[in-house]
Formats: structure tokens, sequence, C-alpha cells
């Protein structure tokens, strides 16, 4: 029997961190560098890889594109700002995981722009991490096109012989997460939960669009065995 792989985005669609990403990133520039006030740098449908090339542009510190010293600090310092701004599951989101997981004929994995080891960090804090064994993560790639193709790579491997490519849903709350969808061929959940445009969802015309994940359930049943 093949099986439906679901590629969950985080940030805006699986939880809401309330801006501790970007609040742990600037404190990890004071840290390190001794700047106080960091520019704006926008975040949203990003990976953390095109995320850090612009912040260190705008902050005027070189890089040798590895980043390795600031996402280790950046991920120590992730946990506290979670704690701090009450990151949190966003509506549905473990009554459709719980479900999910119910179906043999179902493998959960991840496509974001995190890093991995702050995919961690933030799926740990709402405790929902142990659904998903495989994904794709923001740590080498800025293009999130770039992100879904190893997502799917490791999909591959972890699933083996019933993986089916025809079979691949990205669940995602922004325009770039249909985008990286449409780039593997698969098909689009989006969710208005990443306070984006609901008009700018739909004019990147996902499979399905709804307001949020309590609304999921006939999407849910529709996930019949592939043959």
């Amino acid at each position: 029997m093949k099986t439906w792989t679901i590629l969950f985005d985080i940030d805006g669609t699986l939880t809401t961190s309330a801006g501790a990403g970007m609040g742990a990133m600037e404190k990890t520039v004071h840290q390190l560098y001794g700047i106080e006030n960091v520019p704006d740098v926008p975040v949203h449908g990003r990976t953390d890889q095109s995320i850090l090339q612009e912040l260190f542009g705008a902050i005027e510190v070189k890089h040798d594109g590895s980043f390795e010293q600031f996402n280790q600090q950046y991920c120590s310092n992730l946990p506290d700002a979670l704690r701090e701004r009450n990151g949190r599951l966003l509506p549905g989101v473990r009554q459709v995981l719980d479900q999910l997981a119910d179906l043999k004929h179902v493998a959960l994995g991840l496509l974001t722009g995190n890093l991995q080891r702050a995919a961690e960090i933030k799926l740990q804090h709402v405790g929902i991490d142990h659904y998903f064994s495989f994904g794709g993560y923001g740590d080498h790639h800025a293009d999130r096109n770039d992100v879904a193709s190893t997502a799917i790579k490791e999909a591959r491997e972890a699933i083996g012989d019933r993986f089916s490519a025809e079979h691949v849903w990205v669940i995602g709350d922004t325009p770039n997460d249909i985008r990286c969808a449409r780039h593997i061929s698969a098909k689009v959940l989006a969710v208005e939960t990443g306070g984006g445009s609901t008009e700018l969802l739909a004019a990147a015309t996902p499979d399905l669009q709804i307001s949020d994940l309590t609304r999921a359930d006939d999407w849910c049943q529709s996930l019949t065995p592939p043959l």
C-alpha cells in the first residue's frame, strides 16, 4: 500500500512563536557583536539561511555563509524567547496531528524554513515533536524550493517503497509555501493562521484554503489509502 506524505510548515501553520525567533536573533546579534538596534528583516515564509544573509548584510558583519557560531547561540537563546513570548499551538493542530498519526497510510514530515535544531526546539516547546520523523529545513538553502526538494528526498528515504510522488500534500500559511509545493508537484492546503493576506493566499491558488486547522476534518477524511 502506498502512503500519503504530509509536509507541514511550522511558524504560522502549526505554531505561533509571537516573534520569538526574531527576538532570539536580535539577542544573539547583541551578544556576539554588541549591536543594540537590529534592522527589521522580513521573516515570514523565508528560510533562516535567507534571513541571516540579509541580516548580516544589514548589520554589516562579514560571514563565511555557514553562520555556525551565530546559529549555535541563537538556538541557545530560543527556548527562553519562546517561553517569554508564549509560543503556542494554533487552533486544531493537535487534533489534526492525532487524526493523521492514527492512519497507517499517512506519513508526517516537515517542510520549514527553520534551522533543523530551531524546528526541534519550537516543536518540543509545544509538545508535538514526536509526530515528525523526517523533513526539509532552512540550514543550508536560501530558496524554499530547495528545502522542498530536500524534504521529498528525506521522505523517500524514510518511507521507502511505500512513497508515492503523486500523493504529497504541503500544509502552509504563505504564498511561498504554495510556490515550493508546486516545485515538487505537491498539492497544497493553505491555512489563514499566519497573519498574511487571505487574498494573497487565494491568488497563489492552493488546492484548498481554510481559516485554520479546526476546519480540516473533511480534508483528513479525504486521505483514503492510495492504490
